[in-house]
């Protein structure tokens, strides 16, 4: 007998993963003779004719028994990949608000003869722009470029750091979104859809693959600058299990608030608290059939396990000044994101599967030099030091590491205050921009991609956000078109329904 598939009542949609070398879920024996189909009959009949509730209830557990309802019992346990990946973990430098690709990473030196005209008709045409419009002036960077390392990757003088680092990372200049403003164009990075209530990068890479750490988060998000726009949106597990959400850290104190027992309060008293608690989790469980209580119960686990865990983390005294020096740790300008990079070093060297830095503050419509020096001056050495820190360590042929930001800015100027000249900036821009990626597979010391003379359209290979995405769950051994949920009725995955592995970027 087929049994029917009923939606799970806390999540809206029956948790399927696919499961990986597993093998069927078992089912219950479909023989039996006359007294068998006796008392399954009466089963019937009573769940039939019973109230509500309690048919409810009882179906529900048989369900769970036959594990159409069923979660792992500790999600993050570690699962096998669909074929051998490049890489173990994932650090996302996410830049947040669009960092201008034109003063970073993109040499356009012919723009210096169209610079203060208006940008001519034809490649106007129907652009979309958020603020300014299509025939609004050109602006050349004023940033002088350096070619840099035997790959001759060209780099401005904003990036000394990342620059020297050349050889190790492979520099994609044509990006493409199709989200023009921020909040939508971070969930579509994060989420690969532009929709409120889908689950992250972070939280699909831990449903499909679990977490080597047992003591700490499988996804941690660490916050410095003005933050995201899309906030929580882009570390949520959506509607995954709440178990494969993003645990945000704080870089000074206790990583997550209320972590440390209150005085008098011993762990051997906590422990007894979650033993009994656990217990009556599990009661629950087992009426409803509700695989969230799995979640609950793993977090209170995950939650008493941390407080040893977490403290010796945050401790760096065991690191060498050197290290200290090169992240900038002490600097006014890079302590903060020099602490969080540091930090994500020590996470996936601990296990930890997933983890996203959040850098704001990249949003420059106005005062676009003053802006982006200070937002380079606080992440360049950083990130230069976190790509070299674990080349020494070991750990880059197995830690992808991605940094960029929702999307590009224009080659136009945005000028609110014309009297001003220190006043100007750049538009948001989807069309065109530019990341960067390093270890766990990618193919380094090259650049993908081209875009035309204005910067404006790409003319050679096209990245999309959805490939991009497919080319990260490449790296970790996921191929993005298994890698699915049912939710209200369909298969979602992370690229939705697009989506394609590069396999210029990988080795």
């Amino acid at each position: 007998m087929t049994r029917p598939r009923l939606a799970n009542h806390a999540r809206g949609g029956v948790l399927r993963r696919k499961r990986l070398n597993r093998g069927p879920v078992p089912r219950p024996s479909q023989h039996g003779g006359t007294a068998d189909r006796h008392v399954v009959g009466a089963r019937r009949s009573f769940l039939l004719d019973s109230a509500c509730g309690l048919g409810g209830i009882a179906l529900a557990s048989l369900f769970a028994e036959d594990g159409l309802f069923a979660a792992d019992p500790d999600p993050m346990l570690p699962r096998d990949p669909h074929f051998a990946p490049t890489a173990k973990s994932v650090i996302f430098l996410f830049q947040s608000g669009g960092p201008s690709q034109l003063d970073l990473f993109d040499h356009k030196p012919s723009m210096r003869r169209w610079d203060g005209q208006a940008l001519p008709p034809t490649l106007a045409g129907d652009l979309e722009l958020a603020f300014i419009q299509p025939d609004s002036k050109i602006w050349a960077s004023p940033r002088q470029f350096h070619r840099y390392g035997d790959s001759g990757t060209a780099f401005s003088d904003l990036l000394p750091h990342t620059a020297r680092r050349a050889d190790d990372i492979c520099v994609v200049r044509s990006m493409t979104t199709n989200q023009i403003n921020h909040h939508t164009g971070q969930l579509m990075m994060a989420c690969g859809t532009p929709f409120v209530g889908h689950p992250s990068m972070g939280a699909w890479a831990l449903y499909g693959l679990g977490s080597e750490s047992r003591d700490l988060p499988g996804f941690v998000v660490l916050n410095s600058g003005s933050g995201a726009d899309a906030g929580s949106g882009i570390w949520s597990s959506g509607f995954l299990p709440s178990s494969y959400q993003g645990v945000p850290f704080r870089s000074k104190g206790d990583p997550v608030l209320h972590l440390s027992n209150p005085p008098g309060y011993t762990t051997e008293s906590q422990r007894a608290r979650l033993d009994v608690l656990r217990d009556l989790n599990e009661m629950h469980r087992s009426l409803s059939g509700d695989p969230e209580v799995d979640a609950r119960i793993a977090s209170y686990e995950l939650a008493f396990r941390m407080q040893m865990a977490a403290p010796e983390l945050l401790d760096f005294s065991g690191e060498s000044r050197a290290t200290v020096e090169a992240y900038g740790l002490e600097e006014e300008a890079t302590g903060a994101f020099g602490r969080n990079c540091l930090l994500a070093r020590r996470l996936v060297e601990r296990g930890v599967r997933f983890v996203q830095l959040v850098h704001g503050s990249w949003d420059h419509h106005a005062e676009l030099e003053k802006g982006i020096e200070k937002e380079t001056l606080a992440t360049d050495k950083p990130a230069g030091a976190l790509i070299a820190d674990l080349e020494q360590r070991g750990l880059l042929d197995s830690t992808l590491v991605v940094w960029g930001g929702e999307f590009g800015r224009t080659p136009m100027v945005e000028d609110r205050t014309p009297s001003r000249e220190a006043s100007r900036g750049r538009d948001h821009h989807r069309l065109a921009f530019s990341m960067w990626l390093a270890g766990g597979g990618i193919r380094a010391g090259q650049s993908v991609g081209e875009t035309d003379d204005f910067g404006l359209r790409v003319t050679e290979a096209p990245v999309a956000v959805n490939d991009l995405q497919a080319t990260i769950l490449h790296c970790l051994g996921l191929d993005h078109t298994r890698l699915t949920f049912r939710h209200q009725g369909r298969d979602f995955r992370l690229t939705d329904v697009s989506g394609r592995v590069v396999r210029q970027l990988l080795v």
